[in-house]
């Protein structure tokens, strides 16, 4: 191998860990997102479950307000 084609080939390998390791954080910011979103989503569905009235009966069965 001539000194130029190894010193290019240490350039794009020098290039090509410094993208991993870019894509490397933005995977793990994304997963953090992620997680936090999930959290969020739960914390939103427990919470409309525990404002929702207890449904025991159709709601076909209830009389109208104007009645």
């Amino acid at each position: 191998m001539t000194e130029s084609r190894l010193t290019e080939i240490e350039t794009k390998l020098a290039f090509t860990e410094d993208l991993l390791e870019t894509l490397n954080q933005t995977v793990i910011r994304q997963q953090e997102q992620l997680d936090s979103l999930q959290q969020q989503l739960r914390l939103l569905h427990q919470r409309m479950k525990d404002a929702r009235p207890n449904e025991e009966g159709n709601p076909r069965d209830e009389i109208p307000p104007h009645y």
